[in-house]
Parts: C-alpha cells; sequence; structure tokens
C-alpha cells in the first residue's frame, strides 16, 4: 500500500482522508470506480471537463496511496484498466454520509436521496 504525501504534517484524520481526496476530480473518480472498473478513456468520456493530463496524475497519486489498483494487461493494443482497493473501496463508504449531506444541505434534496438511486 501506498504512503500519504505528507507523513507527520497531519494535524487530524480530516486533515490526512482531504489530502487523499483533495481536488476536483478525484471523489468522483472513486464514485466511478466504485460502479466497476475501468479504462483510461471510459473514465476520461465520464468525467466531462477533466483534462488527461489531471486525470492522469490524480489516477497516480490514487495509485501511491493504495486507493486505486492499475491492472495493465499484455495484449496488442496495450489494455490498462482501474479499480478499487479495498482501502478505496473503504474511503468510498467513509464519504457516502459526506455526500448525503451534501446533497441534503447544499443540493436541498430529501435525505435518503443517493440510495433511492442506487
Amino acid at each position: 500500500m501506498g504512503a500519504m504525501r505528507r507523513p507527520g504534517a497531519y494535524h487530524c484524520g480530516i486533515d490526512a482522508a482531504v489530502d487523499v481526496i483533495g481536488g476536483k476530480w478525484k471523489v468522483l473518480v472513486l464514485w466511478a470506480l466504485d460502479e466497476r472498473p475501468r479504462r483510461f478513456g471510459e473514465l476520461r468520456r465520464e468525467l466531462t471537463g477533466v483534462t488527461e493530463k489531471v486525470l492522469a496524475a490524480h489516477l497516480r497519486e490514487l495509485e501511491e496511496d493504495g486507493i486505486v489498483h492499475r491492472e495493465s494487461y499484455d495484449e496488442v493494443p496495450p489494455r490498462v484498466e482501474y479499480s478499487l482497493t479495498e482501502r478505496g473501496r473503504s474511503l468510498n463508504r467513509a464519504l457516502e454520509p459526506l455526500g448525503a449531506w451534501g446533497s441534503e444541505h447544499v443540493l436541498g434534496r430529501a435525505p435518503g436521496y443517493e440510495q433511492a438511486l442506487g
């Protein structure tokens, strides 16, 4: 598993967790990979507006932190898939209450809105 990028520099667990998910696109990558493994191009198309450079950097950081697994297949053409590790799945579970709070208090949706969609 990857080491965190700023060992010893955190003030609390929330600070450490936010460092892992910081950035506009990381939580959306986690959300997309929660459904199923994806290839880079699939993620790029699904996350409208993300640049290839930023997506590649975020995937690399998430892999270094042990959140995402990168599987390279020896095929022609080469195929690479990204999936969540157990650490990544546990992070998604930890983010569920935060998503529910945002839906209710920022987006004005009724409590349980996300669960009703899934």
